[in-house]
């Protein structure tokens, strides 16, 4: 593993937190200075961060928060332009944790939170379903509801995209559901599952049907729901969640391993 990415999921530092103390000379493997963030940490190294010891952290140990995020806050550490992150809102002791995915600047709702960057990526790569509440400025149609069922490719898929992304196509899967919630002439609140978390994916799809996403907030992933939690609260999972989370991660590398085995 990585040296950057070895402290980052093995300590409370972010990888670009790792990246700034190898720079500065803080970051030591068998008692030598290391100044390369791509070194491979191998099997029987230690690795010092600031004098102290970092222990690797077993593979399925994991704690787990939901968090409702509220609108108009980022999910990443840091911000250059000085807008409140979901790391400003959190408690200190979850400051370290990771998300699971992300959710947009004016998107809101269930957001996943872990200190364990391996289990993580499982939940990112995988295919839960992600459950969503959406308001759009048009009444649904029939186009809309074939692309959903079908899915839709787009060569320009930059409508509905943060000005700055470098993603300019998309290929949509089918949705795995989609209900009216209600409507009007001037707008639709729908529920809609997917599963996948591509980079603004539900704002670009309406967007190509003429569409603005005024709303939208994620209810569930997995397993995992927000309930009645209040905006800009965590809450830790219940027993019944982590028993279920161990499951997932079973299945998952049930799954992995099957297809390592497969390719040999």
């Amino acid at each position: 593993m990585r040296l950057n990415k070895y402290i980052s999921h093995n300590s409370k530092y972010s990888r670009r937190e790792a990246d700034r103390l190898i720079e500065d000379g803080k970051v030591k493997i068998n008692n030598q200075i290391v100044k390369d963030f791509g070194i491979e940490v191998q099997k029987g190294d230690k690795v010092f961060v600031k004098g102290h010891l970092i222990k690797p952290k077993p593979k399925h140990e994991v704690t787990m928060i939901v968090f409702n995020k509220p609108k108009g806050s980022l999910v990443t550490k840091k911000d250059d332009r000085g807008r409140t992150t979901i790391y400003h809102l959190l408690p200190g002791k979850f400051r370290h944790f990771v998300s699971v995915g992300r959710l947009d600047f004016a998107s809101e709702g269930l957001l996943l939170l872990t200190d364990n960057v391996y289990i993580a990526e499982l939940l990112m790569k995988s295919k839960l379903p992600r459950v969503y509440n959406i308001k759009i400025d048009k009444p649904f149609n029939d186009d809309m509801l074939k692309a959903m069922q079908e899915g839709l490719e787009l060569d320009d898929a930059t409508a509905g995209a943060h000005e700055k992304s470098e993603i300019k196509s998309m290929k949509f899967a089918p949705f795995l559901g989609v209900k009216i919630r209600s409507q009007s002439p001037k707008y639709t609140k729908l529920q809609v599952a997917i599963n996948e978390g591509k980079n603004r994916e539900l704002r670009r799809f309406f967007a190509h049907f003429g569409a603005n996403v005024l709303d939208l907030k994620r209810v569930s992933y997995g397993p995992f729901e927000l309930n009645n939690l209040p905006t800009g609260k965590t809450r830790y999972l219940s027993k019944k969640e982590y028993e279920m989370l161990h499951e997932f991660i079973k299945e998952e590398e049930r799954k992995l391993n099957a297809n390592s085995k497969a390719k040999e």
